[in-house]
């Protein structure tokens, strides 16, 4: 027994240092931008990570995870897999076998995830500073509940709040805590396309998540139709995709059409895109144009989606500095208001 535990730990150990971290969305954007350069120069897959491996651009385990990929026989979507890429990437390059305009695939991902990158930035930049104030807020009114407001009067609106802060932080974020794990674990449970149908009917995010697939699905469906994919050979590639929803759309899609109905009115039932994905997919059918078609309304739609992501954060900054700004008043309030009574009760 001790023999065999020394084995599995081994092995485990073993199996542990050869997967591979998650890459960072940085780290992505780096590695697809030297790829597609190379790819541009004339270099194959095989000399990309030649090189890649000779000039330490990239970190060895990277390296190696795509030498072994390609002594194993995968592509470049089976190697990024590997290399635990977003799932979406993997798809995108999938999909860039079939239709052959990989270059302009990497060039996509490279844009799409720079935006990204630069959402993400401005997040963190928005979000920082108001948790740093809000950490100094909770620390000032535990002080006051401690030290201050047990000795003077606490009648006052402000000092009753004051006095209910902490609860209401911990109630707070033990109610979120509980929520979010309820929500991750009702998605695992359910189907990618029952849980985006819920997601695309919920007020405050349908109009971001309709733009982002909407544009990601018109994009990659352009590609294969102009490329002279016929649409049932399109839903039958998607149903052999490692995306999860990518395959249940395809299956979901096939299964109408199989039954009569048109592709674009199957398109009109989906609450996650755009009205409008419907009213192109039937005009370009009719004009014979509609690769073209997609490709256009993608490219907008992809527009339209960073510009409200934009939008929104300069929306939530002011809020959040809003909310922070109130806290500091009603701290003020806590504390000078019983102050001023007892004052007037001296006089």
């Amino acid at each position: 027994m001790p023999k065999l535990k020394n084995w599995l730990q081994k092995d485990i150990s073993h199996l542990i240092r050869r997967q591979p971290k998650r890459l960072a969305i940085k780290q992505q954007v780096k590695l697809m931008q030297l790829m597609n350069n190379l790819f541009l120069s004339g270099f194959h897959l095989a000399e990309i990570v030649n090189f890649l491996s000779r000039s330490k651009l990239v970190e060895e385990r990277f390296v190696a995870t795509m030498r072994d990929g390609l002594s194993n026989g995968q592509n470049l979507s089976q190697i990024l897999n590997d290399l635990r890429f977003s799932n979406l990437v993997v798809t995108q390059v999938a999909l860039a076998d079939y239709h052959g305009d990989t270059q302009q695939t990497l060039t996509l991902i490279i844009d799409n995830l720079t935006k990204i990158q630069k959402v993400r930035k401005k997040l963190v930049a928005v979000s920082t500073y108001p948790i740093i104030l809000l950490t100094f807020l909770i620390i000032i009114v535990l002080g006051l509940k401690t030290y201050l407001l047990p000795q003077v009067e606490t009648d006052s609106f402000a000092g009753t709040v004051i006095n209910a802060l902490p609860l209401i932080f911990i109630g707070l974020s033990l109610v979120l805590t509980f929520f979010a794990l309820g929500l991750i674990r009702y998605f695992k449970s359910t189907s990618p396309l029952a849980n985006v149908q819920w997601l695309g009917r919920l007020p405050l995010i349908r109009s971001y998540l309709k733009l982002y697939l909407t544009a990601f699905y018109a994009r990659e469906w352009g590609n294969l139709v102009k490329q002279g994919l016929e649409m049932r050979q399109t839903l039958e590639m998607m149903t052999s995709q490692q995306n999860l929803l990518f395959r249940e759309i395809g299956q979901d899609i096939r299964r109408a059409m199989q039954v009569g109905e048109e592709f674009h009115d199957k398109i009109k039932q989906y609450s996650f895109f755009t009205p409008e994905l419907a009213l192109i997919i039937e005009y370009g059918e009719m004009k014979g144009k509609l690769g073209d078609e997609l490709l256009i309304y993608s490219d907008e739609s992809w527009t339209k989606f960073f510009e409200k992501v934009e939008s929104a954060m300069n929306v939530i900054q002011p809020l959040v500095f809003l909310f922070v700004a109130l806290m500091i008043v009603l701290i003020y309030a806590a504390m000078l208001l019983p102050i001023y009574a007892q004052m007037d009760l001296g006089m």
